[in-house]
């Protein structure tokens, strides 16, 4: 019988728990169609990194609110690294890589192993090389010393929009 009461008494202890998180569930705010990523500040990083950088850094200036900053590092001990990452007006990523290691083991890590497609695309006045992935696309510019890559899931079209948007400079100059 002593055996029955503890199941028994088991049972009545997981129901109530139930009722408990219902209850929570039901009675406290949430909001499922809330956006969560998280917007960062990038400009003291940018002002840290054209310092620092042996090249000129790559910042956007003038992307419409809906460009959104999700990520930004630099890592100088790791060949001068700069990231900057953004969640696009369709809620596609787009980053900004630029490093002082242009291996071609590098630039395809970069472009999430994107392919080069021989075919370029100009950008203000500047000519692009164009890689294609299975997921990331790139435009990639190999310059003296350093190589700049924009990456994404978003299209040509955006990844050129953020290219079109870079402002390439040293020294302390914020974006």
């Amino acid at each position: 019988m002593k055996g029955k009461q503890t199941v028994w008494d088991m049972v009545r202890s997981l129901a109530v728990i139930g009722v408990v998180v219902a209850g929570i569930y039901i009675f406290i705010p949430h909001d499922e169609d809330a956006d969560p990523t998280r917007t960062v500040d990038y400009r003291v990083e940018t002002i840290t990194a054209r310092r620092a950088a042996p090249y000129p850094v790559a910042a956007p200036v003038g992307l419409p609110e809906e460009w959104r900053a999700t990520s930004v590092t630099f890592e100088r001990k790791n060949a001068n690294a700069w990231h900057l990452g953004f969640q696009d007006p369709d809620k596609q990523y787009v980053a900004v890589e630029q490093t002082t290691d242009a291996s071609a083991k590098n630039v395809a890590k970069l472009t999430q192993q994107a392919k080069a497609t021989g075919q370029t695309q100009q950008v203000g006045d500047r000519a692009w090389e164009r890689w294609d992935g299975e997921k990331y696309d790139a435009l990639v510019r190999q310059e003296q010393g350093y190589v700049t890559v924009v990456t994404g899931t978003a299209g040509f079209e955006r990844l050129g929009a953020m290219a079109a948007a870079l402002e390439f400079k040293q020294g302390q100059q914020a974006p």
